[in-house]
């Protein structure tokens, strides 16, 4: 019996962590115990669930996709198996189980998602202790893993009473009471980590802000968002290439300040599409534009007048009614007395809000824009945690860094005709590991999709030397990133043609979206 528990969100302490993951140990292994549940699932293999903690806005986007519904709630769950009332409704087969790196038999049973921000607020609604809220919600998934469903009323009575039994026998029943630390202990630990413990509770998701909402970057390939982003967060979020199109999805990235929160989303390069993939690119900028509360265009200062590319953009912008600010990018490059006519230019295709010079690469001119782009930013409350910089997954920043690194090392013999995919990504915690953070070492497999054979020979390089040179690069980013030591093995494989077939583009995971 295992469970994997993956925490996307800084708000759920490593105490609370390892706290609920004694009690969800215990409390799976009750429910397996139990005479209701089917004996051949536990007496096959060992069974796994795996649990992630997200925040407010991660479990948001999760009811849109599976649910079509735009809600934060406090839990989800995927079952894997086929089960009515805790009993298989079929014989398990060879392809339900699966294997950990020492051949030991694995039964998982399902995905369980938990929002700590909603279950530590009805934990204050209900009066009871945080680790109860959680663990009743991750008792309450497992009843749906394994077939009980009480949203057709056919088994809540069932689910309450299965629920509450196995909360007594751990030790969390119902007027189990809040654990409140010291306040005095709590500020001295807060003083000695460098870091108020109090934090998350101070800005919790939901607290009314002055200015928050979405900020789309868009504008031409190759202009300067991405490095933009990246200098704003402080972080590598998106990778950052001298050649054009580099991003392909829209990448957030979350600035957070007491009274405000800017959600950036890098969204790819407007350009003419000539392939599946470019279509791709160019819906999902426009998208991101749609969406937002303020539009960012960044042009390139050393063009005084806008291509048919920025008067697009203009233009669908201008539909929206959206506030729309002008960035001049690559301002340090041409004088100032350069700048008036391209100013001039862009002052005819529509009313800005503001125009702001700046250099992204040396970050002149970025906190001016920042104090604007707030400005123009609604009274909303806070979407995202405050200790949170991204919604990206590191499984997602990782294939990106991948990705970099082949943009960089094969120079113009490769086009942008490379996609990366994470086949695995595998986590070894540390022996006194309290959280998910606590890795001593983290495993990646990673295939290279290209599209031809001369362009897989380029990549391997004669006797494997520019695969080797990627890969080394590549693993060397993601271990700052993730902080600790990383494994990466690389795969280049060939699929034909791979930017015009929608079955690879769906696999890759740039899939269209329907309106």
């Amino acid at each position: 019996m295992s469970i994997q528990i993956e925490n996307k969100t800084r708000s759920f302490t490593k105490e609370e962590q390892k706290l609920f993951s004694d009690y969800a140990g215990k409390a799976l292994a009750t429910l397996l115990s139990s005479d209701f549940i089917d004996k051949r699932i536990h007496e096959s293999a060992e069974v796994s669930v795996d649990v992630r903690l997200v925040g407010a806005e991660g479990i948001r986007k999760m009811n849109q996709e599976y649910r079509s519904i735009d809600k934060v709630t406090d839990v989800l769950s995927f079952p894997v198996l086929d089960m009515v009332d805790g009993k298989l409704d079929a014989d398990l087969m060879p392809y339900d189980y699966a294997f950990d790196e020492k051949g030991k038999k694995i039964l998982p049973i399902g995905d369980v998602i938990i929002c700590p921000e909603r279950a530590r607020k009805q934990a204050k609604e209900y009066g009871h202790s945080m680790e109860r809220e959680m663990v009743f919600l991750f008792v309450h998934s497992l009843l749906h893993l394994m077939g009980f469903d009480h949203e057709n009323g056919r088994d809540e009575t069932a689910m309450f009473t299965r629920q509450e039994e196995i909360l007594t026998s751990i030790g969390l029943t119902r007027d189990t009471a809040p654990v409140v630390p010291d306040s005095d202990r709590d500020s001295e630990n807060a003083k000695s980590q460098g870091s108020s413990i109090l934090a998350p509770e101070e800005h919790p998701v939901g607290e009314m802000l002055p200015h928050c909402g979405y900020c789309a970057l868009i504008g031409r390939p190759n202009v300067g968002k991405s490095t933009l982003l990246n200098a704003i967060t402080g972080m590598k979020l998106a990778i950052v290439s001298h050649k054009p199109q580099t991003t392909r999805n829209a990448i957030s990235a979350i600035y957070n300040r007491e009274d405000a929160q800017v959600i950036f989303v890098d969204t790819p390069g407007i350009h003419t599409p000539k392939s599946k993939l470019s279509e791709f690119m160019v819906d999902t900028s426009f998208r991101s534009a749609k969406g937002a509360d303020v539009v960012v265009l960044m042009v390139d200062g050393r063009f005084d007048k806008p291509a048919s590319v920025e008067k697009k953009i203009v233009t669908t912008a201008k539909k929206l009614k959206k506030p729309m600010i002008l960035v001049i990018n690559k301002a340090d490059a041409v004088s100032k007395e350069s700048l008036l006519p391209l100013i001039a230019n862009y002052s005819q295709l529509a009313e800005f809000e503001e125009i702001v010079p700046i250099s992204a690469l040396k970050e002149d001119g970025i906190e001016e824009l920042m104090d604007i782009i707030i400005s123009k930013l609604p009274s909303q409350p806070r979407y995202f945690p405050i200790e949170e910089v991204t919604d990206q997954t590191e499984r997602e920043i990782a294939a990106e860094l991948i990705r970099e690194q082949i943009l960089h090392y094969t120079n113009e013999e490769i086009p942008h005709g490379t996609a990366v995919e994470i086949d695995s990504f595998e986590e070894e915690m540390s022996d006194n590991a309290v959280d998910s953070y606590d890795r001593s070492l983290i495993k990646i497999h990673a295939s290279i999709i290209c599209e031809r054979d001369s362009h897989k020979s380029i990549l391997l390089g004669k006797n494997g030397h520019m695969i080797k040179r990627i890969g080394t690069a590549a693993r060397e980013n993601i271990e700052k990133m993730t902080d600790c030591k990383v494994f990466l093995d690389l795969y280049v494989k060939v699929r034909k043609d791979w930017k015009n077939r929608q079955v690879f583009l769906d696999e890759f995971g740039y899939k269209k979206k329907e309106d």
